[in-house]
């Protein structure tokens, strides 16, 4: 293997891995904000209850997105295990490298991405 994509892929790991880490690390410190809202109005007041759920739901849709964000990581972490890391998923055409410096977790080649919009 040449000793410039050894570098790069060990490079896309080592970032794979701080974000796999970030990622846990956010769902960890929301946790309380997706937690289910009290709707016994003695404690809280009506307005107080609605911006709880507003609340509620940014937390839910956040750890969504967080969640897809964690599998596209994963994913890429196992194409680097099995040697598949910077081929596109759809057409098996090499990925550029800029693309992959941007975002280490991308799937898929710019014509494919560009064809799915």
């Amino acid at each position: 293997m040449e000793k410039g994509l050894l570098l790069d892929l060990e490079t896309a790991k080592r970032r794979l891995l701080v974000r796999q880490g970030e990622l846990e690390e956010l769902s960890r410190t929301s946790a309380e904000g997706r937690k289910a809202v009290e709707l016994d109005q003695q404690s809280v007041g009506r307005l107080s209850r609605m911006d709880a759920l507003q609340v509620q739901a940014m937390a839910l849709e956040q750890e969504r997105r967080r969640d897809i964000e964690r599998k596209r990581v994963a994913a890429a972490l196992k194409r680097i295990e099995v040697g598949d890391y910077g081929h596109c998923v759809s057409c098996d055409e090499p990925i550029a490298p800029k693309r992959l410096s941007h975002d280490p977790a991308v799937p898929t080649c710019i014509d494919c991405a560009s064809a799915k919009e």
